[in-house]
């Protein structure tokens, strides 16, 4: 789906698509017949173009979903946007309770929201994360698994000839030594509703203060795993120490305090990396960047930069 599709669809869904409407302003002439003063609709502004084909219209931010099998996650966001409002959690808020069939693509609609003050930080996500750990399992839906390593193996099969066939091997081999070991890991919280790609770039600071803006990663598995996001980004990532310790005394909490914190960071670890590769068959970009961070996993050093992709 590229962007002249998306915005088909968004005229198919009955939805502006900015310019001309060819329709009267107001009233009619005395035959009956429009004026002919045409009314400008509001532009169609692309946001994003991925999975989803993402428009701001208005008042309205509009998702389209790359094809029909996205549409039980449409749905599950929908349910979530209205669980977190129903617990006062400040995110999103969806503009219309169901989503939409559109040519086969699901659609579904958000009210906007203000322009940000500021960029976001990590000390606003902590108390987002403490209100959402908080949270018992929804009523009425259930949350999936955070399958951390369930893509490598679509990734690195996506990457193909670009990578060595050894540095594939060894991802696999390590999500196959990962995934276990993340499996039987003791929690020092109460597992539970996560948001599951805790970064401050998923905060929008307006004008009433910090709000949730993408719902599409929440899941039910240990807490933990929102915790280590930040851990990561401040060893491999560059993040401010200081933006870091701020993260966790707005928490309370330091995951790295936890015995299991190193075994989530090498499956996150491992998943990053495949992630990566996915995107080196047409980007040398991505895969210098791919083999710097095979080569610190092999070499063990927990402190080499990595860069985000």
């Amino acid at each position: 789906m590229d962007e002249a599709r998306a915005r088909d669809i968004l005229a198919a869904a009955g939805l502006p698509t900015g310019g001309e409407a060819g329709r009267a302003a107001r009233g009619t002439t005395d035959g009956g017949e429009a004026d002919g003063v045409a009314v400008r609709e509001p532009e169609a502004a692309l946001l994003a173009l991925g999975e989803n084909a993402v428009f701001a219209v208005g008042d309205l931010v509009v998702k389209i979903g790359r094809e029909a099998e996205l549409l039980p996650r449409a749905e599950r966001e929908l349910a979530l946007a209205a669980w977190l409002e129903e617990a006062d959690i400040p995110a999103v808020r969806a503009a219309e309770p169901k989503p939409r069939l559109v040519e086969g693509h699901p659609v579904t609609l958000w009210h906007r929201l203000p322009d940000a003050v500021r960029p976001a930080e990590p000390r606003d996500l902590a108390p987002l994360l403490r209100r959402i750990h908080a949270l018992p399992e929804p009523a009425g839906f259930t949350l999936p698994r955070r399958e951390l390593l369930g893509g490598v193996e679509r990734w690195l099969r996506l990457a193909g000839d670009a990578i060595d066939p050894a540095d594939a091997a060894f991802l696999r081999e390590r999500r196959d030594s990962f995934a276990p070991a993340a499996a039987a890991l003791t929690p020092h919280l109460a597992p539970g509703p996560i948001h599951g790609d805790a970064l401050p770039r998923n905060v929008h600071v307006g004008p009433e203060g910090p709000v949730l803006v993408d719902l599409e990663t929440f899941s039910s598995d240990l807490r933990e795993h929102d915790l280590v996001v930040l851990a990561l980004s401040r060893d491999r990532y560059g993040l401010d120490p200081a933006a870091y310790d701020a993260f966790t005394e707005a928490y309370g909490w330091d995951v790295r305090e936890w015995d299991g914190c190193a075994v989530l960071r090498g499956a996150r670890e491992t998943a990053s990396c495949a992630w990566v590769a996915q995107h080196a068959p047409t980007n040398p970009q991505a895969l210098a960047e791919f083999e710097r961070r095979v080569a610190s996993l092999r070499e063990g050093d927990p402190e080499v930069r990595w860069y985000p992709f």
